[in-house]
């Protein structure tokens, strides 16, 4: 671990906001940097602000917002936060995120118990205001020397125009101590072959507008952004040429940092900082990289779920922390995964298929989800899994299917069901927990499931016991509906070991099949936790089942 370089208190915030389109990765460009800077001695933490109206990222649809990440204190937040963990090492909390409805919430809230003393409340400067209040905070929770605030959307958007405004003013009140990052598309048309820097120059332009001007401009492309193009972007906007930092596409995002760091933006930022000192000569990260170049053969795993389509697209953005894991895991074993997209409901329509659908598969995996679509398809493919003994594992709504799927097939129980699917079965393996019944009742649906981390206590003797090594663990939960108790006597009895519960013993939070070479479902989702250098040991375990049964 890098010392810690004294700051002298000093609070240094560095704002990354997109130019010309969203999607071309400002969630990694904050995280890199705040990794590399981490590597240079100080203390990093991050943020995400989402411009929704929504007060959280729980009740968003995941094909129009992308996986919904959760973190260790119960907040439901953008993916984006996943990166931010995943690459500076630590866990972060709720504070670290704000949506505008969040925001507006809180200033309304603080209005009705007269916390303005009576004055007139404004968008400007209140709203403004409780965004850096709340950044203020996160700063303190962490004591944080360089606090990276990621701004959502892309600048000239109305919704953001607020946060825009905030970060206006500390870098006013702060100019030595703030930072804008731009982080803004180079597009290379087919039909020109060549970059073009006008649409960043229009960009920078309404940045320019609101009062601030950028610092830094990383150049996002298909290709790296040459010498001449930097020096057309330093003069038109104001920068100098080693202000604007290459990245082109990368066949793997873990090697932005190495990216980044040979071109000294670490010491370019720190300089633009006042912060004094220097870097490593050698970054963790180079040999990360170098790990995933030399991965070896292919190990072939099918997630199966229903949220990859949008229009005629696959959007893997919905199971982000499940493919991470499933590549840190691939990675620590010298191997490539190659991970495959199989809808659930292909397997419905078309049952007398799916050995072509399933059959060249090394794994299965079944991520969360909620609702009945493509269910059977799943329960099918777990089934598939279960008695051709191909690799399994099932996260949250996998674990469930696979106590229903055990139920209707080992016990003969053919109506087993979950209630979150058929209130009426007589064989409710899945149940809703106790403290849910009333919140669904009045509609509560936001921030009411069992959220945030938990402690779980591992069956002497199981596979999950051996893979963590320990007795106690604690895993990250997002959930409304669980095991029945009242049927584990006879589910156990026929092979379905309860291989984790909780403390109390009252919740199952695993289960397991042991004369198979790998069958875990586990009610949380251990690949939140997943780290590049800290791959999850049940993830290890699945990949390595996986090589063994190829």
């Amino acid at each position: 671990m890098t010392k810690r370089r004294k700051t002298r208190n000093r609070r240094r915030t560095i704002f990354v906001v997109g130019g010309v389109m969203s999607g071309v990765g400002k969630g990694v460009v904050t995280a890199s940097i705040g990794a590399l800077l981490q590597e240079c001695g100080l203390r990093v933490t991050a943020m995400k602000i989402d411009p929704y109206i929504n007060v959280d990222a729980g009740t968003m649809n995941p094909v129009e917002h992308g996986e919904v990440f959760v973190t260790k204190d119960g907040a439901e937040t953008d993916q984006d936060m996943g990166n931010y963990e995943r690459f500076l090492g630590q866990d972060l909390p709720r504070v670290n995120y704000m949506t505008t409805g969040a925001v507006y919430k809180t200033v309304i809230e603080r209005e009705r118990a007269l916390g303005y003393g009576g004055k007139t409340v404004e968008a400007v400067p209140h709203i403004p205001l409780e965004i850096i209040s709340r950044i203020r905070a996160a700063q303190e929770a962490d004591d944080a020397d360089i606090t990276l605030v990621e701004i959502g959307g892309t600048v000239g958007e109305y919704q953001n125009i607020l946060f825009l405004e905030a970060a206006r003013m500390m870098k006013r009140d702060e100019p030595h101590d703030t930072l804008l990052v731009l982080v803004s598309y180079m597009p290379v048309p087919a039909s020109l072959g060549e970059m073009k820097t006008k649409p960043t120059q229009y960009a920078i332009k309404l940045v320019n507008e609101v009062g601030l001007f950028p610092d830094l401009i990383v150049a996002r492309s298909t290709h790296a952004i040459d010498d001449v193009r930097k020096a057309k972007l330093g003069f038109n906007c104001g920068l100098k040429a080693e202000d604007v930092v290459a990245a082109p596409d990368v066949a793997s995002i873990y090697e932005v940092p190495s990216l980044f760091r040979a071109q000294h933006v670490p010491e370019t930022i720190m300089n633009k900082l006042g912060i004094k000192g220097r870097c490593p000569r050698q970054s963790a990260w180079e040999g990360f990289a170098k790990r995933i170049r030399k991965a070896g053969k292919p190990v072939r795993i099918g997630i199966v779920g229903k949220y990859f389509s949008t229009g005629d697209f696959v959007l893997g953005d919905v199971y982000l922390c499940v493919i991470e894991a499933l590549k840190h895991a691939s990675w620590h074993l010298g191997v490539t995964p190659k991970i495959e997209w199989i809808n659930s409901e292909e397997i419905e329509k078309n049952p007398k298929d799916i050995n072509r659908i399933l059959g060249k598969l090394d794994g299965i995996l079944i991520p969360g989800g909620f609702g009945n679509r493509g269910i059977e398809g799943k329960i099918a493919a777990i089934r598939y899994a279960r008695e051709k003994k191909v690799p399994y594992l099932g996260l949250c709504y996998g674990m469930q299917l696979a106590t229903v799927e055990f139920a209707r097939h080992v016990l003969g129980w053919t109506d087993a069901h979950t209630t979150e699917i058929d209130k009426q079965t007589k064989h409710p393996v899945i149940h809703l927990m106790n403290e849910q019944e009333e919140r669904l009742r009045s509609a509560d649906y936001g921030g009411t499931m069992r959220l945030g981390e938990y402690p779980c206590v591992l069956e002497q003797g199981s596979l999950v016991r051996k893979l963590y090594g320990h007795e106690f663990v604690m895993e990250r939960h997002r959930h409304r509906y669980e095991f029945n108790p009242a049927y584990r006597q006879d589910l156990e009895r026929a092979g379905l070991q309860c291989a984790g519960v909780s403390p109390d013993g009252n919740l199952v939070e695993i289960v397991e099949i042991k004369k198979h070479p790998f069958f875990v479902g586990t009610q949380f989702h251990p690949e939140f936790i997943s780290k590049p250098f800290h791959p999850h040991p049940l993830f290890v375990g699945f990949v390595k089942a996986c090589l063994t049964e190829k």
